[in-house]
């Protein structure tokens, strides 16, 4: 499946019931993005000390992941990102993950996260946040059109904003609600 399937993570497993829904607990159709849910006897029971988590957590009796997701008709599901990384553009949903795998074409790129800034025309506006690699040139304006070339434009990014280091925490997971934080303060944007 692994060679059938490239990118899927596979289906459900042994002892796990999980869907693929919309917001409204709906399975969404084939090929369509949802947030993965799950229902089992094996996953834990709630978080510690935190009911309110908990219940948002379990909401409708299914675990909430937290990952959107799509679902093919062999009932294969392939992560597409986080639901909080999700950008609302101009009525549009933009996975960072799609845009953050093109820019990564780019042999110039070290480092990129994609994030959603305030915008008064945009409602979010897509954000590269991007490392260069050390001795290599790159212009905002070559990753936008790098972007506009490769895909839908309303998933290109409206500002693009270079920097030394992303903010990662001990393990080395990238902190994007840092990131939007002090990128937003840089840009203007609250």
């Amino acid at each position: 499946d692994q060679l059938r399937k490239p990118g899927s993570a596979g289906r459900a497993v042994l002892n796990v019931e999980t869907r693929v829904v919309n917001d409204d607990m709906q399975d969404v159709a084939v090929g369509e993005v949802g947030e993965i849910v799950h229902r089992s006897p094996h996953l834990m029971l709630g978080y510690f000390n935190d009911p309110e988590r908990t219940a948002a957590a379990f909401s409708g009796d299914w675990f909430h992941s937290g990952d959107l997701g799509t679902i093919d008709d062999e009932g294969y599901i392939s992560v597409v990102d986080r639901k909080k990384d999700m950008i609302k553009s101009g009525g549009e949903n933009v996975a960072s993950r799609e845009v953050e795998e093109m820019i990564y074409r780019l042999p110039q790129v070290s480092e990129v996260a994609v994030i959603g800034l305030p915008d008064p025309k945009w409602i979010e506006a897509v954000t590269a946040v991007i490392v260069v690699k050390q001795g290599q040139d790159l212009t905002a304006q070559a990753v936008i059109d790098h972007c506009n070339a490769h895909m839908a434009h309303f998933k290109s990014p409206k500002r693009v904003v270079f920097v030394e280091a992303l903010p990662k925490n001990p393990s080395g997971k990238l902190l994007k609600r840092e990131l939007r934080k002090t990128v937003g303060v840089a840009a203007g944007v609250d």
